[in-house]
C-alpha cells in the first residue's frame, strides 16, 4: 500500500461543499447536492452554546467537522459531530465517512480520534451514529471502537412506472374527514396546527429520542426540508383540526419522491387514515410524474410497516443506530498503535 499524507482541518466554505456532496453522496441514499449544503448551513446558529443540566448531562446545541484532506488537498474524508437543543441529552449525532478509494487506512480512527477530544472537552457522555445494514465492514469498524447496535430501521420503495394508481381501490372511505395540501389553507395558523399535530405524534414513534423542537426549529428542521412543497403536505382534517399528514419531498436530481413524515393524532388511530394518506401520496407523485417513492420506517413500527407492505413497497437494506459511551470509544482508541498523519 502506498503511503499518503493526511491532513485534518476544518472545513473550508464555501470551496468545500463541491467535494463535500460528491463524498456525501458516496453514502447517502438520497443525493445531495454544494447548493443544499449551503441551504442547510444557512439554518445553523452561527455559535455554539452548550451546558450540564441538572443530571449533569450535556445540553444545548454545538457542531465540530473536520475534513481529512491528502497531499493534493483533496478531501478523503469528513467527520461531523453535532448536538440540537432537542437531542437527547448526554448524546452526541455523528456523521464519519472516508473515501471508498482512502478506506482501511486509519482515517477512519483519525477523525473519531479528533471527535472524541472535541466531545470530552464538551462534556459529552455517549456518540450516536448510523451504519447501514448491508455494510459489514463499517459495521465492524463500528463495534471493534465500542459502538453497538440501538435500533434498526428500514427502507422501503415503490415503484411507479405504470403511469396509474393500482392502490386507489384500498383507499378507505373517511366520510367525516377532508383531505386537503398545506397549500390550499397557507399561512401560519395552519403551520401551528401541523407543529401541534407533529409534537403528538412524534413522540409516539418507536425509536424517537430527544425532545420535539421548539416551533421556529421545527419549521426549519421538520418540515420546510429539501424537496418541500406546501402542495406536497397533505392533510386530513375533522373540520378545522388537522388529524393526518403526511409530507412527501421531491429530489429534482433523481425525479424520486421521500415519504418525509407520516403522523396520525392518537384519537385518530386505527381509521385507516395513514392508509388514506399514503395512497393520496402515491396519486400526488403520479401526476408528477415521479419514478419512485422511497420511505424509512423503524423495525418496531409495526403499522406503518404492514401499510407499506400492502401497498406494494419492496424493502431494501436499512440501517443501525449505534451507540457508544464516550469512555469506551477512547479506551478503544487508546489500545490501537499510535496514528501519525502518514496513513
Amino acid at each position: 500500500m502506498i503511503k499518503i499524507t493526511i491532513t485534518l482541518r476544518p472545513l473550508q466554505l464555501p470551496g468545500d461543499y463541491e467535494q463535500l456532496a460528491q463524498l456525501l453522496n458516496q453514502v447517502w441514499s438520497e443525493p445531495t447536492t454544494a447548493q443544499r449544503l449551503l441551504e442547510d448551513d444557512q439554518k445553523l446558529y452561527e455559535v455554539g452554546h452548550t451546558w450540564m443540566d441538572e443530571n449533569g448531562l450535556l445540553g444545548g446545541y454545538d457542531r465540530e467537522r473536520q475534513a481529512a484532506v491528502n497531499e493534493h488537498g483533496e478531501i478523503v474524508g469528513f467527520a461531523w459531530s453535532w448536538r440540537a437543543p432537542w437531542t437527547e441529552p448526554g448524546y452526541l449525532c455523528n456523521t464519519l465517512i472516508v473515501d471508498e478509494a482512502y478506506r482501511n487506512r486509519g482515517i477512519g480512527s483519525l477523525l473519531l480520534r479528533h471527535i472524541t477530544q472535541w466531545a470530552s472537552k464538551l462534556g459529552a457522555a455517549a456518540l450516536l451514529a448510523e451504519v447501514w445494514d448491508d455494510h459489514a465492514e463499517a459495521r465492524q469498524f463500528a463495534t471493534k471502537r465500542g459502538f453497538a447496535i440501538e435500533r434498526h430501521a428500514f427502507q422501503s420503495l415503490l415503484q411507479l412506472d405504470s403511469g396509474e394508481c393500482r392502490h386507489a381501490a384500498l383507499a378507505p372511505e373517511q366520510p367525516d374527514l377532508r383531505f386537503l395540501t398545506l397549500s390550499d389553507e397557507p399561512g401560519e395558523v395552519s403551520d401551528h396546527k401541523l407543529y401541534a399535530l407533529y409534537k403528538e405524534s412524534l413522540v409516539d414513534i418507536p425509536g424517537f429520542m430527544g425532545e420535539v423542537p421548539a416551533y421556529e426549529e421545527w419549521l426549519k428542521w421538520y418540515l420546510k426540508v429539501d424537496g418541500f412543497a406546501p402542495e406536497r403536505v397533505i392533510i386530513a382534517a375533522d373540520g378545522d383540526t388537522f388529524v393526518g399528514v403526511t409530507n412527501v419531498l421531491h429530489n429534482l436530481q433523481t425525479n424520486g419522491m421521500y415519504h418525509e413524515y407520516t403522523g396520525v393524532s392518537r384519537s385518530y388511530r386505527g381509521r385507516k387514515v395513514a392508509l388514506a394518506l399514503k395512497i393520496k401520496a402515491i396519486e400526488l407523485a403520479l401526476e408528477h410524474g415521479a419514478s419512485y417513492i422511497r420511505t424509512d420506517n423503524d423495525s418496531l413500527n409495526v403499522p406503518i410497516l404492514s401499510i407499506n407492505r400492502k401497498l406494494g413497497y419492496v424493502p431494501l437494506r436499512g440501517s443501525y443506530r449505534l451507540l457508544a459511551p464516550l469512555e469506551t470509544v477512547i479506551a478503544s482508541l487508546n489500545q490501537q498503535s499510535p496514528l501519525h498523519k502518514s496513513v
